[in-house]
């Protein structure tokens, strides 16, 4: 049986309180207080690296940024941010409490290959941290001292207002304060589902029992009056029987069903028939599992509902909804789904654009607790927008085919008895290959990835 721990963050007022406890054992929690501006400075730090638009930038600009020059578009960049999260968000008996959970003195690289089970993390984020890649922190060696992390608190606090902390890191040499040892090294992370969604009535859908019964595949629907090209436009690229994808479905399809039923899997992608109607007729036929890629819209914090974030089907603006249409084209939004009271697969994976943002609001309504909800006991999303295959292309001037690598990756967990397990365990082999030089394994895509899990559910 393997160690279970809880690490929980909380906004209250101008500073995040955060708790760590291995379950059973309450006599060994952490507690410590991460003040607004050290929130600010790590958030910052973040908002530096992601693919989002950062002021007057335009979206294409922002991708060019993240991709080529931000600190996801290197190894020491990567790590640099990943060393600066974790001293600035995980207290050093955190850090230790974490180390010996597994059995351990200490946390490095040489220990690194810890077998299997791995102790399992459930994270509850605060609104303010919902979209630190958790698994990615890296455990500091040192960092700057108590004295300087103060004075650089105190002094982010005006009578004009709180700024992000200006610290002063040593990092000319970012391997003498890390060995790049990371969380996900230790334990195997999973995201905790929001308490109000967890005990909100609801009927579960249990995976033992329907795992045989078909997947339901859901492939880059092609949005109404969108080109391709278009920001609601192929998050896959054009279709072919060729692609790395194609094969991978129609391996898929040798061993199991699949809804839609098709003659070759090319046929799953870029439908114009995939709308909500379609969707609930395949709903109706209880698949095991579903697996969306395709677009996603996050709600917009300022108006503070986490249930307008929505998918992009394939629906026109004549469907049914309480989203306002885009030309000829009307979102799916968390609240329709959660209004229709479908019947959900137990696993469900929200392959896009920022679709696991639920815990940025106060009320965590959003995709991910929808699906709940409406039955789901796993749920795995993305904390940001994912690059296209045509965007990741045009600015990398590379011809692999991340996002396609993601989505078996995820494809081939939810397959799996545990698809926590396999999906952390892929994640660890791409944060190894990108930290010894290999510049395909994209920390933009396998950072993204989290998996929401009910109770015991893996």
């Amino acid at each position: 049986m393997s160690t279970t721990l809880v690490l929980r963050f909380a906004d209250v007022g101008v500073a995040t309180y955060a708790s760590l406890r291995i379950v059973g054992q309450p006599d060994r929690t952490v507690t410590w207080v991460v003040h607004e501006p050290i929130v600010l400075a790590a958030l910052e730090e973040l908002n530096g690296a992601l693919p989002d638009p950062d002021g007057d930038e335009s979206l294409s600009e922002a991708l060019d940024r993240a991709l080529t020059r931000g600190p996801f578009a290197s190894a020491e960049g990567e790590l640099t941010l990943a060393y600066i999260l974790g001293v600035l968000l995980i207290a050093a008996p955190a850090w230790q409490l974490l180390s010996a959970s597994e059995g351990r003195s200490e946390a490095t690289r040489e220990s690194a290959s810890v077998a299997d089970p791995r102790p399992v993390l459930f994270i509850s984020p605060s609104a303010r941290l919902a979209r630190i890649p958790w698994g990615a922190l890296a455990v500091p060696l040192t960092g700057p001292s108590p004295e300087e992390l103060v004075a650089a608190r105190k002094e982010a606090v005006t009578f004009k207002g709180t700024t992000a902390a200006r610290i002063p890191w040593q990092l000319a040499d970012i391997h003498a304060v890390t060995e790049g040892f990371r969380l996900m090294e230790m334990v195997d992370v999973v995201m905790a589902v929001p308490p109000n969604i967890v005990h909100a009535p609801r009927t579960p859908s249990c995976w033992r029992e329907k795992k045989d019964a078909p997947a339901l595949l859901v492939m880059d629907p092609r949005v109404p009056g969108q080109r391709p090209d278009s920001p609601l436009g192929s998050v896959l690229g054009r279709p072919s029987a060729q692609s790395t994808l194609s094969r991978h479905f129609d391996d898929l399809r040798a061993h199991r069903p699949v809804l839609p039923e098709v003659g070759a899997a090319v046929e799953l992608f870029r439908r114009s028939d995939a709308d909500r109607g379609w969707l609930v007729s395949l709903l109706d036929r209880a698949p095991s599992r579903m697996l969306y890629v395709g677009h996603a819209s996050a709600a917009d914090r300022t108006h503070g509902y986490a249930d307008r974030a929505a998918l992009h089907l394939a629906c026109t603006s004549a469907a049914d909804g309480a989203a306002e249409p885009v030309g000829d084209h009307r979102p799916l939004l968390a609240a329709d789904l959660m209004a229709a009271q479908l019947s959900v697969p137990p696993r469900v994976a929200l392959l896009a654009c920022g679709s696991g943002g639920d815990y940025q609001f106060d009320e965590a309504t959003g995709l991910v607790a929808a699906m709940v909800l409406s039955g789901s006991e796993l749920v795995t999303a993305t904390l940001w927008s994912l690059p296209t295959t045509a965007g990741y292309r045009r600015f990398t001037g590379r011809a692999e085919d991340p996002m396609a690598q993601v989505v078996m990756a995820v494809d081939d967990a939810h397959e799996a008895d545990d698809a926590v397990l396999s999906l952390n365990r892929w994640q660890r082999e791409q944060m190894r290959r990108w930290r010894d030089g290999d510049t395909t394994a994209c920390p933009l895509y396998w950072a993204a990835v989290v998996t929401f899990a009910v109770g015991g559910a893996r």
